[in-house]
């Protein structure tokens, strides 16, 4: 299929996966194997950066995987900008997730902070994917702003409910074209990243869904196909649902 493209970049997986929460590297290693994903999230604000002592990094095969550095664990848009700007310096990246939270118990996005990281990071010459709300006209204000793609919640952070919010995100599909719009939290299984795909979502980003499954690596596999079904069936065009059957064989031709 079409790869996906941000900021002119192609992406043959439309899988992003994050690396927390996993009980140590080589299980990470495995789970970003077993999903095919390409792009690969990193906290800047919880690896080891410096390769003192055995790091997340040591992991992740930058020359396999493209690493996209996040500000996760960042309160206001200050540490987030500072936190972009140190992945840069170290190397990781000029492109960079942003998440500022504004609330503890819900990491719901705190918008005024998201708006200010984006417009500061994008006049720097990073390339910026924000994790957002579910509201259209703050969406477009970061894509005002400079934004490379739009990553609004389907749900809490790690809550794995799925998609809690279907009106405002096919709201968001349908008025929302000039940069790709992904999925970023909430999903708890693969029919969740199936039914975001096919609800037209260009990519879908998990973390948890994953690291928190009984088996992850089967869980990450399992999270490939459904990314890929969904997609598929997205482009493929779901047929008419009818309130009345419809015979699956024509009845033209029957003998009485």
């Amino acid at each position: 299929m079409e790869p996906l493209v941000i900021a002119g970049k192609a992406f043959q997986s439309r899988l992003i996966v994050g690396t927390g929460k996993y009980k140590d590297g080589p299980e990470t290693q495995r789970a970003i194997e077993a999903s095919g994903a390409e792009m690969v999230t990193v906290a800047v604000r919880r690896v080891n950066l410096d390769r003192s002592k055995e790091s997340l990094l040591d992991y992740i095969d930058p020359q396999r995987y493209f690493l996209l550095p996040n500000t996760a664990g960042c309160y206001t848009g200050e540490e987030a900008i500072r936190a972009a700007r140190l992945g840069r310096e170290v190397g990781l990246s000029d492109w960079v997730k942003i998440e500022v939270i504004g609330d503890q118990r819900t990491l719901y996005p705190d918008v005024a902070g998201t708006l200010l990281a984006t417009e500061v990071l994008v006049k720097e010459g990073f390339t910026v994917l924000p994790y957002t709300t579910d509201d259209i006209v703050f969406a477009k204000r970061l894509i005002d702003a400079g934004a490379a793609a739009v990553m609004p919640l389907a749900a809490p952070i790690g809550s794995g409910l799925g998609i809690a919010n279907t009106y405002n995100l096919r709201m968001l599909r349908e008025l929302i074209t000039e940069v790709p719009l992904i999925v970023d939290a909430g999903l708890g299984t693969a029919s969740d990243a199936a039914l975001a795909m096919e609800m037209g979502f260009d990519a879908v980003l998990l973390n948890t869904a994953i690291a928190g499954a009984t088996d992850p690596i089967l869980m990450a596999e399992a999270m490939q196909h459904g990314v890929l079904a969904g997609r598929q069936a997205y482009l493929a065009g779901r047929m008419p649902r009818k309130l009345y059957a419809t015979a699956s064989s024509p009845l033209e031709g029957i003998s009485k």
